[in-house]
């Protein structure tokens, strides 16, 4: 049981760098670049599905528009997946956006107001 955690944790960091680099420099779209990120990658024992935290620096409306490039673009990206990194069965993406990175922004900037108040 030990041993397939540790893959799977090598197996989530792999896709996590893979789909960072996509987003990066494969993705031809420029609403995606900067500002996205993938925060988190968690795939299934089975390998079948692969829940993928992003997370979009903008207001709402920018973070759906991001999101819906993604989504639309997920048979792209699990192709560019495919090619690699050799698994045995390439998981289906599902990407949810993640807010943690702006909230943490956010306190930050609450904590260093009330630092200069002082």
């Amino acid at each position: 049981m030990k041993k397939n955690s540790s893959r799977m944790i090598r197996i989530n960091d792999e896709i996590k760098k893979e789909l960072s680099e996509i987003f990066r420099a494969d993705m031809k779209d420029p609403r995606i670049g900067v500002i996205t990120s993938v925060i988190k990658v968690d795939t299934t024992n089975d390998l079948k599905y692969c829940k993928v935290y992003v997370s979009v620096l903008g207001d709402d409306e920018k973070k759906a528009e991001v999101m819906e490039v993604i989504k639309n673009a997920s048979g792209y990206i699990r192709s560019l997946i495919a090619n690699r990194i050799n698994l045995r069965i390439t998981p289906e993406f599902r990407f949810i956006l993640d807010d943690s990175l702006e909230y943490s922004f956010r306190i930050d900037k609450i904590i260093k107001d009330i630092n200069r108040e002082d």
